[in-house]
């Protein structure tokens, strides 16, 4: 990578700052305040409501309904099955539990695992328990037990860690047989009346599931189907899957798993790198093998919010505790009824209804573009008796539920639905035939998907910010239906929109009436001066995120520094083009910052953001955090980034940053005839001190261009000329 040096002066006190630059409850930021009424000027409609959504899910003001976290659920809901594992009770019971530990380099990298190890060799495990753990799927482990080379089983007793099975060959943890030979093995040497699976790596959702062995890396992860079909042929009914991996608190996964557990222990965002806490839930069940588990579900949840609130702080935490025998019986039918509506919406075009509440739901791993929302918060969204019967399903078969401070709107269990990106929409409709979904919920996401393409194909878009940093207006769009129609037999030939629903002249007569006129954003100067820019409140409807695009003419070509959720309107609801011409710094070094997820309820705040950066040589991401004991932000830690290609699923985060590390940070460039160039180092390498590192903001020296990115319904992109 060429290395940029972008030369700035530290801000010495006073001048706006990060309050202004973030938003979070400071003058300037997220929308216009909520007791100002805001007039279109389409005959004076309150458009407040409007402009403070443009974040999309990314942004929230608190919970939309009553919050589901911290409290024990233990009722079950009429016709569910009974439960596969049957108590003794009085601690008679005899508990086998199975972790499934694929080191990968959450292990070679931080040494993970072994901190897991640790905890578990601190348990107390009383008689009853037998605490069984497979290492393998790392090339380098960060103790002088556990072998590189070779797959091994262990037991942990009396505070040590006994081999029982010293070399089981250098086979992929991704391979669902590896993962059944462990089940069956573990069975048959430890028979118990009750058994729990814990799968621990990285998670990557319910489209690329379990797993990344960076010993096999071309063997990918483990699908949910290859889960369930280890599972199934190893013939163990479990008391509990649990999965210590990012982004498994799905209701594919739910679903898929109803044949072989009684309980899902998940989260549905990516967990921070401390993983679960293993030491007192252990000890826990060791004094009392009989728990009922939805509490050994509480002790999990709770050990692990808990330490994540100390040592990850500014981290975004979720966990729940899902009753399938429930899931089982009340999912199914709501869903498909769901699905069924939201069809017949597209249908009846209603599409925009239907993205709005796409949008508008609590999305997780955002930066990775996974496509995995909230279902609880969808459905609400969606505003229909289907969405709030599903709603209702759900939030009965979570039983416990937890979140940090800084998460709203997570319920417990999520869903792959498409909108950042579709090219993984045939993937998932092939593993929902696999595991036996309900074909309704494929029929759904492929009608919104088609449209959404259609939308896409026809209303034009930028594309790139080629346009605003040449001054040049965004590129032209589809023009009416007839030639939106035109230009979709051409395009759409092909893939999942050959399976459509939808009657493609239908669908490009509702694009042609409800197309985001990008090629007329233009500022104009308000009476004061302050350019503006002006939009009907029909337009205004058809956007659906606007952020911040900044761009530093360093004489060769432009920096682009990244995109922040920050923009105030005028009384009018004209967009304000009052750009401070300053922006974030680590350590006084500007960076290219991107804005991840804001929760603001009016008295407390969290912004969450992530700058490109390489880690040790590594690619990453930078987290962070901004709220109101950190105004000025502070770093939350650190999150490997993979290659196209390498893995499907999203990495854990490390909890902190050592001293010694090297950050490297990235950003965008551009040559002056506004070409993209290539991903560039920016400025000179940080050696992190000892005392860690200071999140500030910088005036920037020089020629800034600052341009608004808007983005539409069908998630097609439009950047305004350069802010004058």
């Amino acid at each position: 990578m060429k290395i940029i040096v972008l030369l700035a002066v530290l801000l010495l006190g006073g001048g706006g700052g990060l309050g202004a630059l973030l938003g979070g409850g400071q003058d300037g930021g997220l929308s216009a305040p909520a007791s100002q009424s805001v007039s279109g000027q389409s005959g004076g409609a309150d458009l407040g409501a409007l402009l403070g959504s443009l974040g999309g899910g990314s942004v929230s003001g608190g919970w939309e309904g009553q919050a589901n976290t911290g409290r024990l659920d233990e009722t079950v809901a009429p016709g569910a099955r009974e439960k596969y594992t049957r108590l003794l009770g009085d601690g008679k019971d005899t508990v086998t539990l199975m972790v499934y530990m694929c080191g990968t380099d959450l292990e070679s990298r931080s040494g993970m695992g072994t901190a897991d190890l640790q905890e578990m060799l601190a348990a107390d495990l009383g008689e009853n328990v037998n605490l069984l753990v497979y290492t393998g799927g790392c090339s380098g482990w960060r103790n002088n037990q556990v072998s590189s080379a070779v797959n091994q089983i262990w037991q942990v007793k009396n505070g040590r860690l006994a081999c029982l099975e010293r070399d089981l060959g250098a086979v992929s943890m991704t391979d669902s047989s590896t993962l059944y030979g462990y089940i069956r093995w573990c069975a048959q040497k430890f028979p118990a009346n009750r058994y729990g699976l814990i799968l621990w790596d990285h998670g990557g959702g319910s489209v690329s599931g379990y797993g990344y062995d960076e010993k096999f890396a071309s063997s990918g992860s483990m699908s949910l189907f290859g889960v369930d079909q280890a599972l199934g042929d190893a013939g163990v009914k479990f008391d509990f899957v649990g999965f210590d991996a990012c982004l498994m608190a799905t209701a594919e996964t739910a679903l898929m798993l109803t044949e072989h557990a009684d309980y899902l222990i998940a989260s549905e965002e990516t967990e921070p790198g401390v993983g679960w806490y293993y030491t007192d839930w252990l000890t826990a069940l060791g004094k009392n093998p009989s728990m009922p588990t939805i509490e050994i579900g509480r002790n999990i949840v709770d050990s692990f919010v808990d330490t994540c609130a100390e040592k990850c702080r500014g981290q975004l935490t979720t966990l729940s505790v899902v009753d399938l025998s429930e899931l089982e019986a009340t999912l199914p039918q709501a869903l498909a009824d769901f699905s069924r509506s939201a069809s017949r919406m597209i249908e009846a075009k209603e599409y925009e209804t239907v993205a709005g509440a796409r949008n508008g739901a609590r999305e997780f791993a955002q930066s990775s573009k996974i496509d995995q929302v909230d279902l609880v918060h969808l459905a609400r969204n969606m505003g229909t008796p289907e969405g709030q019967a599903l709603a209702e399903s759900l939030l009965g078969a979570v039983k416990y539920n937890r979140t940090s401070s800084n998460m709203t709107n997570a319920y417990g269990i999520s869903i792959y639905f498409p909108y950042r990106r579709s090219a993984s929409v045939n993937q998932a409709v092939s593993t929902y035939r696999a595991i036996g979904l309900d074909e309704s919920y494929s029929q759904c996401i492929r009608d919104f998907a088609a449209l959404q393409q259609v939308g896409q194909v026809g209303s034009g878009g930028s594309g790139s910010p080629l346009e605003a940093l040449m001054g040049l207006s965004g590129g032209a769009g589809g023009g009416g239906a007839d030639a939106i129609a035109s230009l979709l037999q051409a395009a759409l030939g092909s893939g999942f929109f050959a399976d459509r629903s939808l009657d493609l002249n239908s669908a490009a007569q509702y694009v042609a009436e409800h197309r985001f006129a990008g090629e007329d954003l233009a500022w104009t100067s308000g009476e004061d001066g302050t350019p503006v820019l002006r939009l009907s409140e029909e337009q205004w409807k058809l956007v659906h995120s606007l952020d911040l695009n900044l761009f530093y003419d360093d004489g060769e070509g432009f920096i682009d520094l990244g995109l922040d959720n920050v923009f105030d309107f005028d009384e009018d609801g004209n967009l304000l083009g009052n750009v401070e011409k300053a922006w974030l710094a680590v350590n006084g070094q500007p960076v290219a910052y991107y804005h991840a997820s804001t929760v603001d309820d009016g008295e407390h705040y969290a912004i969450n953001g992530y700058v490109p950066v390489l880690h040790n040589g590594r690619r990453a991401e930078l987290l962070l955090a901004f709220d109101n004991e950190n105004p000025y932000g502070c770093v939350a830690g650190v999150r490997a980034v993979y290659g196209e290609g390498e893995t499907g699923t999203v990495a854990k985060s490390d909890s902190v940053l050592r001293e010694g590390d090297t950050l490297e940070f990235i950003c965008d460039y551009y040559s002056c005839d506004g070409t993209y160039q290539d991903s560039y180092l920016l400025g000179e390498p940080l050696v992190v001190p000892a005392e860690g590192l200071t999140v500030s903001d910088v005036p920037l020296e020089g020629e800034v261009r600052a341009a608004y990115r808007f983005t539409d319904i069908y998630q097609q992109s439009w950047w305004t000329p350069p802010v004058p």
